[in-house]
């Protein structure tokens, strides 16, 4: 898996449960985070799969998700992870929570691409998915990761961070983009 963010690790490996496949963080195999030059949640994720795969000679799996604030014309987007710079999680809430403040109409969406490469090239698989919402005046909830504690899921009145880890993969766009990858997977290897 490109990625070392264990949150995240957590969750494709429940996703990916029953294909029969170990998931290994990069980070695991000293491999380092690939540079995100992409302006797409789609450039990202096919960049941070093919440097996974070059770098261990293994199959690979990355994301790229985000979240996209309406009134925020789309910010952060594929900035999300660092829209505060890189002082992490609980500085980019507080930075949305001031970017919105004031405004009422707080629709958002998570986005993400999933790609999977396998070594030496050849066609990228790839699936995206989208988990529409809004975002709350005030965190809510202490599980998940990222924006969670902001992200009101409309369908249950809860915030993503209140939700359990199944409630959360059922609905997320992480877990739509994994479940259409995994069949795929299945499909091209079946």
């Amino acid at each position: 898996m490109a990625s070392g963010n264990a949150g995240k690790i957590r969750e494709i490996a429940r996703l990916l449960d029953g294909l029969g496949v170990q998931v290994i963080a990069q980070t695991d195999l000293g491999v380092e985070d690939a540079d995100e030059t992409g302006t797409t949640f789609a450039e990202n994720s096919l960049i941070k799969a093919r440097h996974a795969a070059e770098a261990t000679g293994l199959p690979s799996i990355a994301d790229d998700s985000g979240l996209s604030v309406d009134a925020l014309d789309g910010a952060p987007g594929v900035y999300s992870a660092r829209y505060a710079g890189d002082a992490g999680d609980e500085a980019n809430n507080d930075k949305l929570l001031a970017a919105l403040d004031g405004i009422e109409d707080r629709g958002a969406a998570f986005h993400c691409v999933a790609t999977f490469v396998e070594p030496g090239g050849g066609e990228p698989l790839v699936a995206a998915g989208e988990w529409r919402g809004s975002i709350l005046h005030a965190r809510q909830g202490t599980g998940g990761f990222g924006y969670d504690p902001l992200f009101l899921v409309p369908d249950c009145n809860r915030s993503s961070a209140e939700l359990t880890a199944e409630e959360k993969n059922a609905r997320s766009h992480r877990g739509q983009a994994l479940r259409k990858l995994v069949e795929l997977i299945e499909q091209k290897y079946a």
